[in-house]
C-alpha cells in the first residue's frame, strides 16, 4: 500500500448557480514536495467551515486511486487529477473493506488513526458541478476515511502505507458508513454497531446514530 499524492489547499470563494460559496474542498497535488501532518491539518490545507469540517477526528482525508475508474464511468469530464474528492490523501491499496476504525496507519514520519468514514456536504456537488453528487456519493459507499493524527511526522508521495495496530473490535469503515445509510438492519447489524460502540475513537455524531438505531430495534 502507498501514498500515491499529497493534495493541500486553502479556502476560496467560488460561484455557484449564482451564490458565492467559500469552499476548501479543491485541493492539488504538491507533487514530490514532503509535507508536514499537524494535529488539525497539513501544512498549507485548510478547510472553510471549521463546524462540519477539520477538527482532531478529520484532520486528513483519504481516497483511494482505486475509486476513480468507478467516477470516471460514472461522472464523464477531462479534468480528472489527484485530490478531485477534496482529499489530502490519494492513496493505493488500502480500501474501506480493509481499514477498521480504530486501526494505526503510519505513513512516512506520521502516525494515524482511521476515525470515520465521510459525509460528504453540499459542496461536492459545487466541486463537480452537479447537484447529485452527494446522493450519488453517499449511495457509492465509496466514502474514503478520515484519519486523527497521533504522532505529528513528515509524508510524501511515494510512502508507504503501513497499518501497525488492528483495532480488536474489526470494525470496517465501510461498515459504518453503509450502517448509516441502511433502511433497516439485522442481528448482524447489531452486533456490529454494538462492537463500533465500544471503540473509543469513534465519534459522538456516530455514536448517537448507532444509539438510535440499536434502540429503535429494541421494539
Amino acid at each position: 500500500m502507498k501514498l500515491v499524492s499529497v493534495n493541500v489547499g486553502l479556502s476560496r470563494e467560488v460561484d455557484y448557480h449564482g451564490i458565492h460559496v467559500t469552499t476548501g474542498i479543491f485541493k492539488e497535488s504538491i507533487g514530490a514536495q514532503r509535507v508536514m501532518a499537524r494535529t488539525l491539518d497539513l501544512d498549507g490545507d485548510r478547510q472553510a467551515d471549521l463546524t462540519v469540517h477539520g477538527g482532531e477526528l478529520k484532520a486528513v482525508y483519504g481516497y483511494p486511486l482505486e475509486h476513480y475508474e468507478f467516477w470516471k464511468r460514472q461522472v464523464p469530464r477531462d479534468d480528472w487529477q489527484h485530490g478531485m474528492f477534496g482529499e489530502n490523501f490519494t492513496t493505493e491499496g488500502l480500501l474501506e473493506k480493509n481499514l477498521c476504525i480504530g486501526d494505526h496507519v503510519a505513513i512516512g514520519s506520521a502516525m494515524f488513526v482511521a476515525a470515520q468514514p465521510r459525509l460528504p456536504c453540499y459542496k461536492l456537488n459545487v466541486r463537480f458541478h452537479d447537484p447529485m453528487m452527494v446522493k450519488r456519493f453517499v449511495e457509492s459507499g465509496l466514502s474514503g476515511f478520515y484519519f486523527a493524527v497521533i504522532r505529528e511526522g513528515e509524508v510524501g508521495a511515494g510512502d508507504e502505507i503501513r497499518i501497525t495496530h488492528r483495532d480488536p473490535r474489526a470494525v470496517s469503515v465501510w461498515d459504518v458508513a453503509r450502517l448509516f445509510v441502511a433502511k433497516e438492519n439485522d442481528d448482524q447489524d447489531r452486533d456490529t454497531m454494538e462492537r463500533a460502540l465500544e471503540i473509543p475513537i469513534l465519534p459522538h455524531m456516530w455514536r448517537e446514530h448507532f444509539m438510535e438505531r440499536l434502540s429503535a430495534m429494541q421494539w
